[in-house]
């Protein structure tokens, strides 16, 4: 089945420590409240290297996602991947492959962001198995 869930989304970053990486590494942790189709919430951490003041850095994350979409309730993994060089911005959001449980057990896809206004929306564009 292939579908898409479409809404909005509040993320909170605490920033870390940075522990045994080195100083120049940036970490966050994520915890975001979803709303729409995909209704639920997600903890992740992420990490960052770059100036993002002068408009060139980078960031990968990976979050857990605990929802439900339409009558289907379980968990995925989210990977992220971004780049912004000298403003220019590119940004892959992966469902990881095999990390869907229960409802969401075989699930594929990628995740659409647009932030407009200070409002994060999200499309989801996933496959699960018939």
């Amino acid at each position: 089945m292939q579908a898409t869930a479409d809404g909005t989304f509040k993320v909170t970053m605490t920033p870390r420590p940075p522990g045994d990486s080195p100083a120049e590494l940036g970490r966050f942790l994520l915890a975001k409240t979803f709303d729409g189709a995909l209704a639920g919430t997600s903890a992740g951490e992420m990490l960052s290297a770059g100036n993002p003041a002068s408009g060139s850095a980078g960031y990968v994350a990976l979050e857990w996602v605990d929802a439900t979409i339409g009558s289907r309730r379980g968990r995925f993994a989210l990977q992220h991947t971004g780049t912004m060089d000298a403003g220019a911005s590119s940004l892959s959001i992966t469902v990881v492959p095999g990390s869907g449980s229960d409802g969401f057990a075989g699930m594929v896809g990628r995740l659409e962001l647009v932030i407009a206004d200070g409002v994060h929306h999200y499309t989801l564009h996933y496959q699960l198995p018939d």
